[in-house]
């Protein structure tokens, strides 16, 4: 494949930033050109789909909705299945659902040229599990030309299991992992779904709760790890950021300082002594990649505690979870992998200047 061409499907809370990421450090990241696709012709996200144009990528959509973009004065310049033939990588950014149709519907038919495709967290079941600096080591080209990019939410539980037990002693030394994820209502870009008080969710899962620690849990599995996890999750009326609320029980003595240096050492961690979402959040959006924190997860450092217990030492805390920052950087990162499995993770060094050690 001679031009490494990255096609991007949806222009949404994920497609539309990534677009804009790709686009930007295409020459850094070992990209030619970058493509992307909108269905709906719609006045409210011309501008939109004409600055991303301005930016420098091409526009696709179905043949059939050519003339309603021209009527609306944006030119399509590829049509699908053309754009799905000459892509390196395919990125699946639609909504919950859409993805894992696509993929009976359009990418199991271009699958013999296209190095790989990509969704996001809300496919389960499309392909592998994957978090960067996760569960790298289980990647394989041969085998996973299908990955899941993991939810927001489950990339912060992920990383926190990581840094906090796995990195001492491995997975021995997790008893079990409970998490609270306090999710905000809806996007900042987004009208509807919102809440106008908590609202609780359920555990329709027996064995995890919730699907952030189902997923978390076939995310390490792929690495052969079986672990004791479970998740509940609650919608506040709050558009700025989800917060996770952990207890993990270890088996391995520790302290609060222990855990704290365990996170500090962790470049995928941000640490605050900010309280509040809104102060996180505007971090973000002043010091951003377009108002993006690309960390999985923010640690607010003085909620850390630990005690000791009958089962072991368990430690507490919360932090707040960067919605879309941390999916785009395993998107971007598994993009890279899928281009050059040999130079990927020190091509993605580029969007460096945002990863925070502090907010």
């Amino acid at each position: 494949m001679s031009q490494k061409i990255v096609h991007i499907v949806g222009t949404g809370t994920i497609g539309e930033p990534l677009i804009g990421l790709l686009v930007a450090f295409k020459d850094q990241l070992g990209i030619d050109e970058v493509t992307f696709h909108k269905r709906t012709p719609l006045l409210t996200d011309r501008s939109k789909v004409a600055n991303l144009i301005r930016r420098g990528a091409r526009f696709v959509t179905d043949s059939k909705a050519f003339d309603a973009f021209r009527e609306i004065g944006l030119h399509p310049e590829l049509e699908t299945h053309e754009a799905l033939d000459r892509a390196s990588v395919v990125i699946d950014c639609t909504p919950s659902g859409v993805g894992s149709q696509n993929k009976v519907d359009y990418y199991e038919r271009f699958k013999h040229n296209t190095l790989g495709f990509i969704a996001q967290g809300s496919e389960f079941g499309f392909g592998k599990p994957y978090a960067r600096g996760i569960n790298d080591a289980a990647l394989d080209r041969d085998a996973d030309q299908f990955l899941q990019v993991v939810s927001c939410n489950t990339h912060n539980v992920s990383v926190l299991v990581h840094a906090i037990a796995l990195a001492d002693g491995g997975p021995s030394n997790l008893v079990n992992g409970r998490f609270v994820c306090i999710r905000r209502a809806n996007d900042i870009s987004q009208d509807g779904s919102y809440v106008p008080a908590p609202e609780v969710g359920s555990h329709k899962d027996k064995k995890f709760g919730t699907h952030h620690a189902r997923d978390a849990w076939h995310l390490f599995q792929t690495l052969g790890y079986d672990l004791n996890l479970f998740s509940s999750a609650l919608k506040i009326n709050s558009q700025y950021m989800h917060t996770i609320w952990f207890s993990l029980t270890l088996k391995n003595k520790c302290t609060a300082e222990d855990v704290i240096q365990r996170l500090r050492a962790n470049d995928r961690i941000a640490m605050t002594h900010k309280k509040s979402a809104n102060s996180v959040f505007s971090f973000g959006r002043d010091h951003g990649h377009f108002g993006r924190i690309l960390n999985q997860t923010v640690i607010i450092e003085q909620t850390i505690a630990v005690r000791e217990t009958e089962s072991g030492w368990e430690v507490v805390g919360f932090c707040f979870t960067p919605q879309d920052g941390n999916p785009l950087l395993s998107s971007v990162a598994a993009t890279c992998w899928y281009l050059d499995k040999e130079t990927y993770d020190k091509r993605v060094q580029c969007l460096g200047p945002y990863f925070f050690p502090e907010v």
